[in-house]
């Protein structure tokens, strides 16, 4: 249930209200703050303030700003927060260039205030967070829920809603209309929250439960209707819980279609302010990588010449996004450059790596090029690390679900790179624990996975375990 599946509306919370007053003051509390650090006051700050507020409500208004921070993690709710406000600045200065209107503003003064109201965006979403769980932990304002189906899902349902005081929902307990020994069973801490369904609808009625959750299997259609039509006679909220997220699901968000709901399966989880924030990320660590590392790689050019015949660079057939082939550049290491319909993996003393070559594949130097495929927008810093097409047509026919690591960008590294999974994959085992680690990524991500992944990839970049 990591996956985001349900938006958990609660009555009608204040939460987001509270939430767009913090933003807008957060707005003019910015331009006060950067008129004070430059020392005098802006030609038009009034006519700042309103473009500033109105840019920040139509682009939260576009990537749903308020509509994701019901339920949303600290993290989530601070990468939102602060896209959105790069959003809303990228267009103000977009439609003044466009218009001839500095909006009162000069270059400097522009990126003093964006960058205070960057700082006090993420202050708020500090200090509310805080102060939310801290106030709903023990209970304030909390508002009871219940799960109806003792069942593997419900039990899984219950543990992350308790793992989460943000939302401010307070366990009611499980009911069933299944006697105790035919229902899954309860954890440590649930031994005494178990009911039958008059207990609940009883207890729907006196509006002392005001979320309920229906966990039973699908297959249950009637024993589903059975329990809606009783709870139709209470003011409670109810949500269904298909069982089908019992199962592996790649990332899982609802949507709908002209009104019709439907949930995504197989999906990326990359979109709206997401896929900005990581294209951000990839361009400035890449851009600062490339010119940190243009000197070596100009040496590193010049030493391959000097050793072996062949060209510089060794560029490769892969599969990228959504399985769109890329060129990937390389390093050239050996004395070949395959790209057909078979690729033979390097292996450990193999003959066709060169002196050189060793070196740059022990330390990955010779993945450096590889930058180039990230500002072209091909590759990431971090995602799934691509294979050459030959051995994605191989393996997609052996493993269950290997092309799905393609509904994300390739890596130049990734979690399955600093778990120890680089280098040859001669047995079958060795790829399928490759693409879980992809799967898990793809599932968890957020952009303080990729960094903390990018932190781990420096520490363990020149481990010659599995790098040959």
């Amino acid at each position: 249930m990591g996956n985001e599946v349900v938006d958990i509306r609660v009555g009608r919370s204040m939460i987001p209200t509270v939430y767009s007053l913090a933003d807008l003051l957060c707005l003019v509390l910015g331009l006060v703050l950067a008129q004070w650090i430059v020392g005098y006051p802006f030609e038009e700050p009034l006519l700042v303030s309103v473009a500033g507020i109105v840019a920040f409500r139509v682009g939260g208004g576009a990537t749903g700003l308020y509509r994701r921070c019901r339920g949303a993690n600290l993290a989530s709710q601070i990468v939102n927060s602060l896209g959105t406000w790069l959003i809303s600045m990228s267009g103000l200065l977009l439609v003044g260039t466009l218009v001839g209107v500095k909006a009162g503003l000069n270059r400097a003064e522009f990126v003093i205030w964006a960058s205070v109201v960057s700082g006090l965006l993420l202050a708020s979403r500090l200090l509310l967070h805080t102060l939310i769980c801290g106030l709903r932990a023990p209970g304030w304002k909390s508002h009871g829920f219940a799960i109806v189906g003792v069942t593997d899902i419900g039990i899984q349902l219950a543990k992350n809603i308790d793992a989460s005081a943000h939302l401010g929902l307070n366990f009611m307990g499980f009911y069933d209309d299944r006697p105790a020994d035919r229902t899954a069973e309860l954890p440590d801490g649930f031994p005494d929250k178990l009911g039958n369904l008059d207990d609940l609808i009883e207890k729907a009625r006196r509006g002392e439960v005001n979320t309920i959750f229906i966990t039973f299997p699908m297959r249950a259609e009637d024993r589903i209707r059975g329990v809606l039509d009783r709870l139709s006679d209470s003011t409670a909220s109810v949500y269904i819980v298909p069982d089908f997220f019992v199962h592996e699901l790649l990332h899982a968000r609802w949507d709908n279609f002209r009104g019709l709901p439907v949930v995504s399966v197989f999906e990326t989880p990359l979109y709206g302010v997401d896929s900005i924030v990581k294209r951000l990320v990839d361009l400035t660590i890449g851009l600062n990588c490339l010119l940190f590392a243009g000197l070596p790689m100009m040496l590193i050019a010049a030493a391959i010449k000097l050793t072996s015949p062949g060209p510089v660079f060794f560029r490769q057939r892969r599969y990228g996004l959504d399985g769109k082939e890329i060129r990937v550049w390389k390093f050239r290491t050996m004395r070949v450059c395959d790209d057909g319909e078979k690729v033979v993996q390097a292996k450990k003393n193999d003959s066709r790596i060169t002196p050189l070559g060793a070196i740059l594949r022990r330390t990955s130097l010779d993945e450096l090029p590889q930058l180039f495929n990230v500002l072209f927008g091909e590759m990431s810093l971090v995602g799934p690390r691509p294979h050459a097409t030959a051995h994605n047509e191989q393996y997609r026919q052996l493993i269950d679900g290997y092309m799905l690591r393609h509904k994300v960008k390739p890596g130049i590294t990734g979690l399955a790179q600093v778990n120890g999974f680089r280098g040859e994959t001669d047995t079958l085992d060795k790829m399928e624990r490759r693409v879980q680690c992809d799967h898990q990524y793809i599932r968890e991500w957020n952009v303080w996975l990729d960094l903390k992944i990018l932190l781990r990839t420096f520490s363990i970049v020149f481990s010659t375990k599995n790098a040959y």
